[in-house]
């Protein structure tokens, strides 16, 4: 078991994946972990999820402030300070990144503080392991398909961490950089679900950026099985890809508001926004490989490739528009993961307003 008595570092812990994440590392699915590190910005996110996980007791100061003898450690600190990812690293074996600004429209107006958070973040970690020698195993970046020949400033400061990270390997041998990049993670954050769940709610009118645009889609725990087989199988330099199924937007809006009488409508494409998402660019494609049900992107940087004899499982870029799922198939696929609200059948079709 790979995590039997490991230190483990999630930084920007406290956010939709981090709290799935967080809870089966803490269920020993890969092992036991010693610690579980929770650093981010926000103490109350923190304090949310420490009460989520004290909800059985009696949440007194004393068990509050005995952080620092839980399985489960929260640490104020921030991946852009030096100093907070040095004293943080200093007592981890594996980090996985998930701090991030990822919101696209919000990275189109404030590309800097995307900058700061989701490229120095990462530089931050692969200095302090160089400069200092910390003995971190295994680093891990959580990406996005957005990082795939990117168009918005989110996807472009996701493939240089990307970047940053895979190339770390070079000159830090002794530790694994690798990353994990997957698609729209179904009812996270910031994410369509909640806000047509939302919109559901309040009597609509439901708003679809285009209606034939696609994205792929992913629950949480399905993000989280593809950082645990990166931790488990991915090389120094790999991005491990799930094989993800995709839908377009009208099919989604329209699986959820069933028999309503809810307006759908369309509201134009958002600042930095593509039809179609790629999980896989063209130019990746050329040296991607299988690893059990997922795709591994191996390093383009000779040093890492090794001998590559590998039959290619790729002949073009995987994008979101190549399988997509019918309204029924995704009308499924949300009822399977408890996303379609008060489980009313759908419509076959719906009046889509422009």
């Amino acid at each position: 078991m790979i995590l039997e008595n490991k230190s483990i570092l999630v930084t920007g812990g406290t956010g939709s994946m981090g709290k799935v994440l967080v809870r089966r590392l803490l269920a020993g699915e890969l092992g036991m972990p010693r610690k579980v590190i929770v650093m981010s910005r926000d103490e109350a996110k923190q304090h949310e999820m420490r009460m989520d996980y004290l909800h059985r007791r009696v949440a007194t100061d004393e068990v509050i402030f005995n952080n620092f003898k839980q399985a489960l450690e929260f640490r104020i600190g921030d991946v852009r300070d030096y100093r907070d990812v040095c004293a943080a690293l200093r007592d981890a074996d594996i980090v996985i990144n998930a701090a991030a600004l990822k919101q696209v429209p919000t990275c189109e107006y404030f590309p800097g503080q995307a900058v700061l958070t989701n490229c120095l973040g990462a530089m931050n970690i692969v200095q302090a392991i160089r400069e200092h020698g910390y003995p971190i195993e295994t680093v891990m970046g959580i990406s996005t398909d957005k990082a795939a020949k990117p168009v918005n400033v989110m996807g472009m400061t996701k493939a240089v961490q990307e970047r940053i990270l895979t190339s770390a390997n070079v000159l830090s041998p002794s530790t694994r950089f690798i990353c994990v990049r997957y698609g729209n993670v179904l009812a996270s954050r910031g994410s369509v679900i909640p806000l047509f769940l939302d919109q559901i709610q309040h009597g609509g009118p439901v708003t679809v950026t285009v209606p034939e645009m696609t994205r792929f889609l992913l629950s949480l725990e399905q993000a989280v099985d593809t950082v645990f087989a990166a931790l488990r199988d991915a090389e120094p330099g790999e991005i491990f890809v799930p094989d993800a199924p995709a839908a377009t937007i009208q099919n989604i809006a329209l699986a959820m508001v069933g028999d309503r009488k809810i307006e759908i409508k369309a509201t134009g494409i958002r600042p930095g926004e593509k039809m179609h998402e790629i999980m896989v660019s063209e130019e990746e494609a050329h040296h991607t490989v299988r690893r059990g049900r997922y795709f591994a992107i191996r390093s383009m940087l000779p040093e890492l490739n090794g001998e590559f004899d590998t039959p290619r499982v790729l002949n073009k870029e995987f994008s979101s528009a190549d399988h997509v799922l019918d309204l029924a198939s995704t009308r499924s696929l949300l009822k399977r993961h408890g996303l379609l609200p008060e489980q009313q059948p759908s419509r076959n079709g719906g009046e889509l307003l422009a």
